[in-house]
């Protein structure tokens, strides 16, 4: 099973991660990092730019909208996320609760989707699944 593990702050994060050297925070992270690799659960991660580099597109009209960031409040923000690869829901919330993030810090936990998921007869839902084989092929 895949969940995604979605970083966000509360204004209060924001000002506590000011008061600590950068360093300290690539430390902490580096060292979670490294435990989730070791222990062969980490399928991917990245942290995000700043909100101001970013932008959003709203379909509530046609065309749909660009915006520049930033945009929505703090606590509507995500600054990075991981993807574990985990036996279950509670091994998932084990390593969300081993993230060094600091008061004001919540991590969303949401299991990723996969195609056993969904209706196996569906037209598009075999073509995801024959694209996925493909560029499986392809990466090795």
């Amino acid at each position: 099973m895949k969940y995604m593990l979605i970083m966000r702050a509360t204004d209060e994060a924001v000002e506590a991660y000011k008061d600590m050297p950068f360093e300290q925070v690539i430390e902490r992270m580096g060292r979670y990092n490294e435990e989730l690799i070791k222990a062969g659960v980490m399928a991917g991660g990245d942290g995000l730019t700043d909100a101001s580099e970013g932008f959003v597109v709203d379909f509530t009209s046609e065309p749909p909208l660009v915006t520049d960031g930033p945009y929505g409040e703090t606590k509507e923000l995500f600054n990075g996320f991981w993807i574990l690869e985990v036996s279950s829901k509670e091994e998932a919330a084990e390593w969300a609760k081993r993230c060094p993030l600091g008061p004001g810090s919540k991590l969303e936990v949401r299991r990723v989707t996969e195609l056993e998921d969904f209706p196996q007869d569906n037209e598009w839902i075999q073509k995801e699944a024959g694209w996925r084989a493909e560029a499986e092929a392809k990466a090795k």
